[in-house]
């Protein structure tokens, strides 16, 4: 069998990577009131999701303290492809409603060391289209086009303040990825007789576990001021799962076997400052930086010798990324007005990812994000809520021998969330 190329706009859509946490995947922030401040909160991490944020922030909770947050996430996607002047396919995702969501509990040990833990939705997201709207020759019908990916972390912690202006925290991330993946199979031809064979559906289910940690140091010289700095360090998963192709057994192929895929959770370093020029007002600044150029290829190893011999002749047992480092910068401001809190934030997301490996599945953009949020406070009850918008540069990807998946690609998110927050 030989690779057979096909110009079009489903080009061997190769296997895509779960939990790899690119932008227009991860989740660009947990806890209503650090999303509302546009995510830079590693400066500060003054709340309980401290410890998705900077760990050390944790060493500053002097209660019990208990929180919840969930987050809805809505995006909006709509890919072009035009040849020949022709506009041959011109669809939009199914409007569907992601969730994600972090809650976490602190217990002071003394007045300088702090217990707590977490559990978190690092990263999640996913795209279902209409098959129908991406039937094009030598593909023989429509088929299924959805992907749905996620993680959750476990993160048991431990927080230390030094001195009354120094704290440091760290967190063990017990990770679980899944993913689940539908699409076309993409095809084959045979040189003796000469005839081309549609694969069919491709169906893919995996899940996996990992573990990694992360550090935070907290420097809080006065009242007005503070700096932040946190290290999240890569995590190897190892994803195993059952992939199935309906038209193999056409070639004397099971439909079905099993696989195993490593995948790195690229490191994230963040550092972040807090200041407070007046009592009730403050400025956040962060820059966050995902070490992506990590996650160059992955490889899928199929148990079942066959689809191993096959999948490797069509260069689809391996998912070239070609992606590059990238570096988020994050403004937040709180106002805090009695007992009312209202808040607004802007950052720039960069893609990590260039034209050659964008598809409708998985697809990646730069991003500008407008934030806004107000909370509520009372005693020991807080309660804030969030929105979110992610506005998607326009990819132009151009048709060539290298693209996967050629055409005009637009993207935006809603994000709206709602937390709670109590300690005693």
């Amino acid at each position: 069998m030989k690779k057979f190329l096909i110009f079009g706009p489903i080009i061997l859509l190769l296997f895509s990577a779960p939990l790899l946490m690119a932008n227009g995947l991860n989740l660009n922030g947990l806890g209503a009131r650090a999303v509302a401040m546009g995510g830079a909160f590693v400066g500060l991490a003054d709340d309980y999701s401290a410890v998705y944020w900077n760990p050390a922030g944790i060493a500053l909770v002097k209660n019990k303290t208990l929180g919840v947050s969930g987050e809805l996430i809505m995006p909006t996607a709509e890919y072009e492809f035009t040849a020949g002047g022709l506009r041959l396919i011109d669809a939009q995702a199914k409007s569907n409603t992601y969730p994600a969501g972090i809650i976490a509990y602190y217990h002071p040990i003394n007045e300088k060391l702090v217990a707590g833990i977490g559990v978190y939705t690092p990263s999640g997201i996913g795209a279902e289209w209409d098959g129908s709207d991406f039937v094009l020759l030598p593909q023989s019908r429509a088929y299924k086009l959805k992907s749905f990916l996620g993680s959750i972390s476990l993160a048991p912690s431990v927080a230390y303040q030094i001195s009354d202006a120094v704290s440091l925290g760290a967190s063990l991330n017990i990770n679980y990825g899944f993913f689940n993946l539908s699409r076309w199979a993409g095809g084959t031809i045979l040189m003796v007789p000469p005839f081309y064979i549609d694969f069919g559906q491709y169906e893919e289910e995996s899940s996996g576990w990992g573990i990694g940690a992360t550090f935070g140091a907290l420097v809080k010289p006065s009242d007005m001021f503070s700096l932040g700095v946190t290290f999240r360090t890569p995590v190897k998963v190892n994803m195993s799962g059952e992939a199935t192709i309906s038209n193999f057994p056409a070639l004397g192929l099971s439909d079905q076997s099993d696989f195993d895929r490593e995948v790195t959770y690229p490191m994230w370093i963040a550092g972040g400052m807090a200041f407070r020029p007046i009592e009730n007002l403050t400025f956040t600044l962060d820059a966050q930086f995902t070490n992506w150029a990590a996650l160059d290829e992955l490889e899928t190893d199929f148990t079942d010798s066959f689809w191993q011999l096959v999948m490797a002749n069509t260069a689809a047992d391996v998912m070239e990324l070609k992606w590059e480092n990238a570096t988020q910068v994050r403004f937040g401001a709180e106002y805090i007005l009695n007992q009312v809190a209202l808040r607004a934030g802007f950052y720039m997301d960069p893609t990590p990812a260039p034209d050659e490996t964008m598809n409708v599945l998985i697809p990646s953009f730069d991003f500008n994000g407008i934030t806004a949020g107000i909370g509520y406070r009372m005693n020991g009850l807080h309660v804030d809520g969030c929105l979110e918008y992610l506005m998607g540069k326009e990819r132009n990807v151009a048709l060539n021998m290298v693209n996967q998946q050629p055409g005009i690609y637009n993207l935006s998110v809603l994000t709206a969330g709602v937390s709670v927050s109590y300690n005693w």
